[in-house]
């Protein structure tokens, strides 16, 4: 699962939202780190809808424009809840390695 995709789906627990909504979100939760263009976000978004883990909640006009919120389906926060614990276990195994790393560094300074 892409970055981008990872913070669209956290965006979308807990309610529906919209393209410029996700953005801001998606720019919170990822601390800044993310930003996601327009191009990108719908790009992704119709990926996400296509493979089932978003689906179109409704569409509502807002100052003549028509404004789309997504929500997250089951699928999608399954597939979202097995991406937290790909990343959890990996970085598991980097901090284990960084530990052992660090504790052989400390002893042969002795």
């Amino acid at each position: 699962m892409t970055e981008p995709a990872f913070f669209i789906l956290t965006a979308l627990v807990g309610a529906p939202c919209h393209g410029y909504g996700i953005v801001a979100e998606v720019r919170e939760l990822s601390q800044g780190r993310v930003h996601l263009k327009v191009g990108t976000l719908y790009g992704v978004l119709d990926r996400l809808v296509a493979d089932g883990l978003v689906g179109l909640d409704r569409e509502e006009i807002q100052q003549g424009r028509l404004r789309r919120y997504y929500r997250l389906t089951e699928q999608g926060a399954d597939a979202l809840a097995a991406e937290v614990a790909r990343q959890t276990a990996n970085a598991d195994v980097a901090s284990r390695r960084l530990r052992a790393l660090r504790a052989a560094s400390a002893g042969g300074s002795a």
